[in-house]
């Protein structure tokens, strides 16, 4: 199985998005015509994939990586970062 041209379009997105002008919201919207909590729900998805891992390895890291704390955060109440003895 291969990721669609628009999957992949998502991982070019993720690897670049802060060179857009404006917010990431608003450049989610412009470029792939869909709400935030839809493309969001959509990365999550692809994120879980051997393809996308396979098309770009290091930005599906970072974005499960990324994933990963946010659920620490979420879950813990508290954030890695600042933390002592690191």
């Amino acid at each position: 199985m291969t990721l669609t041209p628009r999957e992949q379009a998502i991982i070019d997105f993720e690897r670049v998005w802060w060179r857009e002008p404006g917010s990431k919201e608003s450049a989610i919207r412009q470029r792939f015509s869909l709400s935030t909590s839809r493309y969001y729900h959509l990365l999550g998805r692809l994120l879980e994939t051997p393809e996308a891992l396979a098309y770009d390895p290091l930005v599906v890291r970072r974005l499960r990586r990324e994933r990963l704390r946010r659920r620490r955060v979420k879950f813990e109440g508290r954030s890695d970062y600042g933390a002592k003895g690191r």
